[in-house]
């Protein structure tokens, strides 16, 4: 498989739907959902390839830092698609489509050691429910800096330019909370997978990641709790969502990158 050609044709459609989103939010050209989800499904179907490629290499049981990258990059995507025909998710793209396409180029250059596959209906339950948790919080973590920057504009009262873009306030943290209640479930699946089905986790250095997922876990409860019982919402919803996730991402990133970057070791 040519893998740099499909990288390239991924990143450039997902810059271009990124792009034309950017511009609509900034109310330069008019919205054009269906054009952006068409460059967007166009950009996963060069993108999904790699990422199967990536699993076949013998990767399965414990993906590497760039193969976890990719993969995780293009089930956010997928969510994102298919959540923005539901909900006005699609604001999110802004960000989370050049991401995903940066992470792809350096990942087809820069691949992960190989391993032994082992593959079992455990692992891969806990292995497709991390991942789903991880993709719906990352599109969290970006609706809720759109939300900082729409609760800030409105306080300061800037009702011009991305805020008259966005849905009203009310929704949009609305769907924040909606995202993060789904995520919360998916995380709670792949925590309890990880426990009753992955052996041996001093072994596999995965003590650091269990911590940290916990740890992110419990920032999203106490967030989820203030909202309910105590109303949180607005700044504090998004630094708690933002806290949370930075706490997931080391979680799930941060121990591969040590060990295979900085440690060199597979």
């Amino acid at each position: 498989m040519q893998a740099l050609p499909l990288a390239l044709m991924a990143f450039i459609l997902y810059i271009a739907a990124a792009s034309w989103q950017a511009l609509a939010l900034t109310r330069r050209v008019p919205p054009r959902n269906a054009l952006v989800r068409g460059f967007g499904t166009l950009g996963l179907l060069c993108h999904l390839p790699l990422a199967v490629d990536l699993l076949d290499k013998g990767d399965s049981l414990l993906p590497g830092f760039s193969t976890s990258l990719v993969l995780a990059g293009a089930l956010a995507v997928l969510v994102l698609l298919v959540v923005s025909l539901f909900k006005p998710v699609l604001n999110v793209a802004t960000g989370l489509f050049p991401l995903a396409g940066v992470v792809l180029l350096l990942a087809v250059e820069w691949p992960s050691p190989e391993k032994a596959s082992g593959m079992t209906p455990g692992i891969a339950l806990h292995a497709l429910s991390s991942a789903l948790a991880f993709a719906l919080l990352a599109i969290s973590a970006v609706q809720a800096i759109l939300l900082g920057v729409q609760n800030q504009a409105l306080r300061h009262h800037h009702i011009r330019g991305v805020v008259q873009s966005l849905p009203p306030l009310t929704t949009m943290e609305r769907v924040l909370f909606e995202l993060i209640w789904a995520g919360m479930i998916l995380l709670t699946l792949a925590i309890a997978s990880g426990f009753a089905f992955v052996d041996n986790m001093f072994a596999q250095h995965l003590v650091h990641k269990t911590v940290l997922s916990l740890a992110a876990w419990v920032i999203f409860a106490a967030l989820l709790i203030g909202h309910h019982r105590l109303g949180w919402r607005g700044m504090r919803a998004v630094r708690w969502t933002l806290g949370g996730y930075m706490m997931l991402l080391l979680a799930y990133f941060g121990s591969k990158f040590v060990l295979e970057v900085l440690l060199a070791r597979p």
